[in-house]
């Protein structure tokens, strides 16, 4: 579970990670990361989309709960970010089927990408 300040509940945090934010993605999920390194800094804040296209409630759920966890073992390389950063992960129906170290890789390689640029 993630702490209630590395939560994004906020639609504006949301809006502003996926439409002005940096974008990476894979066969499983895509990674949206905002910046603002003239803000001060703070902790990185984590949003999760998961549409019914990936599935049931159940399944949904799973796949959110898998990326939350997965999610808060990169927090500390996230911390690191200048500034305030805002991720929006969103998962694609294949995230349903896939493995949970199938999907650790794909979010460590997106993470990756996104961060770097």
């Amino acid at each position: 579970m993630l702490s209630a300040v590395n939560r994004l509940t906020d639609s504006d945090g949301f809006r502003r990670a996926v439409r002005s934010g940096r974008r990476s993605g894979c066969s499983t999920v895509v990674v949206h990361l905002w910046t603002d390194p003239a803000a001060a800094p703070g902790p990185v804040r984590v949003g999760f989309t998961v549409s019914k296209a990936v599935g049931n409630a159940a399944t949904r759920n799973r796949v959110k709960r898998r990326l939350r966890h997965l999610t808060r073992e990169h927090l500390p390389a996230l911390e690191e970010l200048p500034g305030r950063a805002v991720l929006v992960v969103r998962a694609l129906p294949a995230a349903a089927q896939a493995p949970y170290a199938a999907l650790g890789t794909d979010l460590a390689r997106t993470l990756g990408r996104v961060s770097a640029t």
